[in-house]
């Protein structure tokens, strides 16, 4: 295995390892604190982290707003106050060793003003902005403002063509890297474009090459490359480090993380982690963001596929094969469906999915009264935690505050599950896990045979640092 070397990144010399950012109250001050202690780049989340009262407790996040535009008020709040305490607290643990980068998603609610209020509330404690989910072309406007630098994360040359020509080029001194994110292989949400198979996984070398082909056209010949996605053992991308073709490269581990004794994860997730299995992280598209994601598949994304598998199509007037009548709702409106749709329908009846609910793409889903009384209950509760959400048809552009469509009842609320599982007890935390979103890369299931964690071994960030700096 060749040598780890440190490699010159947001202005100082780093480990070329990186701690990936991962959404809800997952990627905390403490597990980022440890990991720039260590040598590498920690990565604090800015998307709702947890904040504390005057005896630590976690301060629950609580809306009682009447509106949804109340209610995100409150969430920009909440973001802010739990941002500024994360940041504050990987500051302290790194003690100036390595960096300290805070991780948004461009998509998510408000995203300008909650960066902005955390930089303003922890001045001098962020090294830098990483930012995904999205275009985000005025990230760099944001760092240049805090004189800090920034990390886009693109999952193409294409990608990043676009917001250099937009916005970067007028900062080019402040790109720390770009992070490549492989929209296969990464956890979380990923950057699959509609020209991209999601079932056939390409290689992400000749992608991330043409990526430092665009980059040296703009002259940023030295930038490093971050390789974030589907990165375990480096020894397994020996034939990367040093490749003057690609020039210099770090990575970004994300799933690895999760397994530390300062991962703030609960002890259900942590031993859900172990049991994993080669293709139990299942890509899907059912997020309300529109993105494809990759989490594990556990019976919370059964549900949701089953819910979509329970879909027929209709026509408001009786149109070619659409000719069989059906009622549904309290007031059992008529629509049209074919008749094999039809025996479908009285089938799922049958078996309680007696519920029938209208989707943007003018279809019905069958689900349970109990799932029906949910499923609007969640909709209604929307805190407008995203720029636009699929599931509650917000948006956060007035004036109606509406993306225009109809509200899907094949999504969920993103909010409520994420925080769910991040902050399951003990006492019914394996149900917690098993029935809520659970992220995570494709390569998840390697926790079960690495012998790193053999008879379950839960490893400090600093033993897992000096493991991957092993090649292992």
């Amino acid at each position: 295995m060749k040598s780890i070397d440190t490699i010159r990144m947001g202005g100082t010399d780093v480990l070329p390892i990186i701690e990936g950012g991962k959404g809800v109250s997952v990627s905390t001050g403490v597990s980022a604190g440890h990991w720039a202690a260590a040598g590498g780049v920690g990565t604090v989340s800015a998307v709702n982290a947890d904040s504390y009262d005057a005896e630590g407790r976690r301060i629950p996040q609580i809306y009682r707003g009447r509106t949804r535009r109340d209610r995100r008020e409150e969430l920009v709040n909440y973001a802010i106050s739990g941002g500024i305490t994360q940041v504050r607290v990987a500051h302290e643990i790194a003690g100036g060793k390595g960096r300290i980068n805070a991780n948004i998603l461009w998509e998510m609610g408000a995203a300008e003003r909650v960066i902005t209020g955390i930089l303003d509330g922890a001045p001098g404690m962020i090294d830098g902005l990483t930012c995904g989910a999205g275009m985000p072309y005025r990230l760099s406007e944001i760092a240049a403002a805090y004189n800090i630098h920034y990390y886009p994360i693109v999952s193409s040359a294409r990608a990043f063509n676009a917001l250099w020509k937009r916005s970067y080029s007028k900062t080019p001194e402040l790109l720390g890297a770009v992070v490549y994110e492989d929209p296969w292989r990464a956890g979380g949400h990923n950057g699959l474009s509609n020209t991209e198979n999601p079932l056939l996984p390409e290689d992400p070398f000749p992608r991330v090459l043409a990526l430092r082909k665009t980059m040296r056209a703009f002259g940023l010949d030295e930038v490093p490359i971050i390789m974030a996605g589907g990165v375990w053992w480096l020894e397994e991308w020996e034939d990367w480090i040093g490749n003057p073709d690609l020039g210099p490269i770090a990575f970004q581990f994300g799933t690895r993380p999760l397994l530390t004794k300062e991962s703030p994860i609960p002890d259900a997730w942590k031993r859900r982690l172990f049991t994993l299995h080669e293709g139990d992280v299942y890509l899907n598209r059912f997020s309300p963001t529109g993105f494809y994601s990759s989490a594990v598949n556990n019976s919370f994304l059964r549900d949701l596929r089953a819910r979509s598998d329970r879909q027929v199509a209709y026509t408001m007037e009786p149109v070619g094969e659409h000719a069989a009548t059906y009622g549904f709702g309290a007031r059992k409106r008529e629509v049209f469906v074919t008749q094999p749709d039809l025996e479908h329908i009285l089938g799922w009846e049958r078996e309680g999915f007696t519920e029938a609910m209208r989707t943007p793409d003018s279809t019905l889903v069958f689900v349970t009264p109990e799932e029906a009384k949910q499923i609007v209950a969640d909709q209604i509760a929307c805190m407008g935690c995203l720029s636009e959400c699929r599931f509650s048809n917000w948006s956060q552009r007035g004036p109606d505050y509406s993306n225009g469509n109809k509200a899907d009842p094949r999504s969920f609320c993103i909010q409520k599950t994420l925080q769910n599982i991040a902050h399951a007890d003990e006492a019914n935390g394996d149900a917690v896990v098993d029935h809520n979103l659970m992220f995570g890369g494709t390569n998840a299931w390697r926790f079960g045979t690495d012998p790193f964690y053999a008879n379950n071994h839960v490893p400090h960030v600093s033993e897992l640092v000096d493991r991957i700096l092993t090649g292992r």
